[in-house]
């Protein structure tokens, strides 16, 4: 059997998506046919103008919904305000680095409830309009650190580990139903973010920008090449073909082989 990924008439609500792997993900959905939900906590005119990108470049439906990841309430609002997911990508975060007795306690708590706790909240709404629907995807962002660890991020590799966990424990909850759930564990990704460190990286050690980037960013990933956005939204999307539907209750890498190590 010939396994092809059109996913027209499905709708993805994807959180942390109006920039990085989130925007990512929901342009390759979109090119595949999905109508797409992009959020964050903005509601900024650029946060629907990209809505409207995706909507013209692709023809789907796309639309912005403003929402605060670290207010419960709100995750789960912004899954009814899209009224329909049948694809749910659990992205949003935020990290802070420092020695855990000097780790601020609204920071470890901010990084929990964004990068943890929304995923159990939008989940918890998304579920019951998989299984009307018949057909369901959920699949949550962790990341290397969801596998295995580093010094000063308590609160970070907490939440991704918690994330697989969670991962786990859903897909289990569904596994008799057509929906799967699935955690994707990027190394590090070429985001925006990402390249706007590199110049003051390289100034710090005293190192080229290329220098900066093989021996300091990707120290860690035996590649020595960044994952990209599009390849984490390839993957997203082979996660919703027919050829994945008995993948579920695992971790998919893309580091670069980080987690070989």
């Amino acid at each position: 059997m010939a396994f092809t990924i059109d996913l027209s008439g499905k709708q993805a609500v994807i959180t942390g998506s109006n920039s990085g792997i989130g925007l990512g993900i929901a342009w390759e959905f979109a090119r595949a046919g999905a109508d797409v939900v992009l959020n964050s906590f903005t509601d900024r005119e650029e946060d629907h103008a990209i809505a409207r990108e995706i909507a013209e470049t692709c023809g789907v439906t796309a639309r912005y919904i403003a929402a605060d990841m670290s207010k419960g309430e709100d995750c789960r609002r912004l899954v009814r305000e899209a009224g329909r997911c049948d694809i749910l990508v659990n992205n949003a975060g935020i990290q802070h680095v420092a020695p855990i007795p000097e780790f601020p306690a609204e920071k470890w708590d901010a990084i929990i409830a964004i990068n943890l706790s929304s995923a159990f909240h939008t989940t918890a709404e998304a579920l019951p309009m998989m299984r009307a629907a018949g057909w369901g995807r959920v699949i949550n962002i962790a990341s290397a650190h969801g596998l295995t660890a580093s010094p000063y991020k308590a609160a970070y590799i907490a939440a991704k580990h918690g994330i697989v966990g969670l991962t786990k424990t859903t897909a289990l909850e569904t596994a008799r139903e057509p929906i799967t759930c699935n955690a994707i564990c990027p190394g590090y990704v070429l985001t925006p973010l990402v390249e706007s460190q590199i110049p003051d990286t390289a100034k710090k050690y005293d190192m080229t920008e290329e220098e900066a980037k093989q021996k300091v960013i990707l120290e860690r990933q035996p590649s020595k090449e960044f994952a990209t956005v599009e390849q984490l939204g390839g993957t997203a999307t082979f996660l919703c073909s027919a050829a994945a539907d008995q993948i579920t209750g695992t971790t998919l890498s893309v580091d670069g082989g980080w987690t070989a190590l």
